[in-house]
């Protein structure tokens, strides 16, 4: 694998790695499973494609958030007022913005961006071949700093205290349906950014790019958290679902120079899910044997 090819799965890795920062928001701390990611990806995507194509580029990220956060706003509200599964009321409006996708492109399902001026363009303008590497690492950067702010913060102390016991919360008048809901506007509306960079930086909208990405981002945030131990607190977690993600865009890339072939990515991506989910149990079945035959020996 080059040089080249180095960078732009680390150029890709942080754009999806904002992906990994909303499910970790909605995932692991507030403890829901959100199958809303998918469709809110893929909005964040399309709106920003939208927008550039009518020539705003750069108000194409404020709508995309805005959309996302809306998508996890519908979420959040059959979760907490209509009693909806959190499961089940993540594929009902991810299964929504299917249509709505399609309506915000016109229609279609692929929209060019070629000759439009995009971030990433203006970066390479102004900062060289590796100006799109420095927008995504900005962008992450900026997101994983916000996100850290936030959780510090008295609403953002009210999240974690939702995820960890919502009972608790309850009894001492903060209002845990609140919460979810802003938890997931706002988890929701980092990942449609990440579908809004994406769409920027290749150049081209289409609405089957978010398939899949609630999957890519739990393995990001597990292959993040298995290289640092889950070390350095809010902070700590944040950087490593940034690091998680990179490393997987890299595994991915460096699987696909191989002779295993670009039809094969699918599988290719369902390995390292696979491998990253299950290695915190491995370990641990691992460590338990070696615990037994010790015990074995001494008895």
């Amino acid at each position: 694998m080059n040089l080249s090819v180095l960078l732009t799965a680390a150029e890709q890795g942080l754009i999806y790695s904002l992906v990994a920062l909303g499910l970790y928001l909605s995932f692991r701390i507030l403890n829901i499973a959100d199958l809303t990611t998918d469709g809110s990806f893929t909005l964040g995507l399309v709106a920003c494609t939208a927008c550039t194509a009518a020539g705003h580029p750069y108000l194409g990220f404020a709508v995309a958030v805005a959309a996302g956060a809306l998508a996890g706003l519908v979420t959040g509200i059959l979760q907490t007022v209509f009693r909806v599964q959190p499961i089940l009321a993540g594929i009902i409006t991810m299964t929504g913005l299917i249509s709505i996708n399609l309506m915000v492109l016109g229609g279609k399902s692929h929209q060019t961006l070629l000759r439009e001026e995009t971030l990433f363009t203006k970066a390479q303008e102004l900062l060289g071949p590796q100006g799109g590497l420095a927008a995504a690492a900005a962008a992450a950067l900026l997101c994983g700093v916000l996100l850290v702010l936030f959780l510090g913060t008295q609403l953002g102390l009210s999240l974690r205290a939702t995820g960890d016991n919502r009972a608790m919360v309850a009894a001492s008048s903060i209002n845990p349906a609140f919460t979810t809901v802003v938890g997931l506007a706002i988890a929701n509306g980092i990942i449609a950014l990440s579908g809004a960079l994406l769409a920027q930086q290749q150049g081209y909208g289409d609405t089957t790019l978010g398939t899949g990405m609630v999957v890519i981002g739990l393995a990001s945030l597990v292959i993040g958290e298995v290289v640092t131990a889950r070390r350095g607190g809010i902070a700590g977690a944040v950087a490593a679902a940034v690091l998680g993600s990179v490393l997987y865009r890299i595994i991915t890339a460096f699987a696909l120079t191989s002779n295993l072939g670009a039809s094969n990515l699918k599988l290719v991506s369902a390995v390292i899910v696979a491998a990253a989910i299950s290695y915190p149990a491995v370990i641990a079945k691992i460590k338990w044997m070696k615990k037994r035959r010790e015990a074995s020996k001494h008895a």
